[in-house]
């Protein structure tokens, strides 16, 4: 049983899945940077912006971890699962992540900004 609420659960997610989507997305930046696109520029404001956004979002997360003393450590790591250890105010809980949960995940929230930024626009 987690002691961990709802809510901050849901934050620390954040303080997981977002720094591993600018990942994705500087990894993409690259590509396009790299390939033979006849107008690389559309796709390159796409991606950078949807950066932005992330980087924005992420640092609302790690002020609001901070501000309420939480944390999340990664603490092993295999072939199919991911451990962290999250702290929620001097309680250590450890939660261990199914890595295709994580990929999926990150999907998800891949589409959701790029969808969003495409939406905004139209």
């Amino acid at each position: 049983m987690t002691r961990i609420p709802d809510d901050d659960r849901d934050i620390m997610e954040k303080a997981i899945y977002l720094p591993m989507v600018l990942i994705v997305l500087n990894r993409d930046l690259a590509v396009v940077e790299t390939s033979p696109f006849k107008l690389k520029k559309p796709y390159l404001n796409l991606i950078e912006e949807t950066m932005k956004e992330i980087q924005r979002d992420l640092a609302v997360v790690k002020q609001y971890m901070k501000k309420n003393k939480l944390q999340v450590v990664e603490t092993k790591r295999d072939d199919a699962f991911t451990m962290y250890m999250f702290i929620y105010k001097g309680y250590e809980e450890n939660h261990n992540y199914f890595n295709p949960r994580i990929r999926n995940k990150v999907q998800e929230l891949l589409e959701v900004y790029l969808l969003k930024k495409h939406l905004s626009r139209s």
